[in-house]
């Protein structure tokens, strides 16, 4: 298929064949896999979180001795600090689980669903309703980078 002057680049267009609700399903995947892309940062938000939360507690176990209050420091130090955040796993081992198992699951399927149905192109939806909305002639409206649009 030629380049079109005005239009997306090649890898953003559908191919000859493939039907509305194709393009429509590959995007509602693409779209999932987005919200669990951000699931995972909220993840890896947790872990750091956490991660920094405890060892915080060093500095506030240290403060209680200090301040005269041993068994509140002995309490934190024995009960909390290092302690699993769910049965017997730390924050860096859920990570791994979500990462090796469900994520991973994930977006192998989503590359298989493009490279099955439209040659492993991605955001064919987006694609199509850039070029919907678009003010084609007008400057921040262009197609693609270094297209006059």
């Amino acid at each position: 298929m030629a380049q079109q002057a005005d239009g997306p680049d090649e890898a953003h267009r559908r191919p000859a064949g493939v039907s509305d609700e194709t393009v429509t399903a590959l995007g509602k995947l693409s779209e999932a896999l987005e919200a669990v892309e951000r699931a995972r940062g909220h993840l890896y938000s947790l872990h750091q979180l956490i991660g920094h939360a405890d060892l915080m507690l060093d500095d506030a176990v240290e403060l209680f001795r200090s301040a005269g209050h041993h068994e509140i420091a002995d309490r934190i130090g024995r009960d909390l600090i290092g302690r699993n955040v769910i049965a017997g796993r730390w924050t860096f081992q859920i990570v791994e689980d979500f990462d090796d198992g469900y994520h991973a699951l994930f977006q192998e399927l989503d590359r298989r669903a493009r490279d099955e149905l439209v040659g492993g192109r991605r955001h064919l939806y987006e694609a199509e309703m850039k070029e919907r909305r678009r003010s084609r002639g007008r400057p921040g409206h262009e197609a693609r980078p270094g297209a006059d649009g």
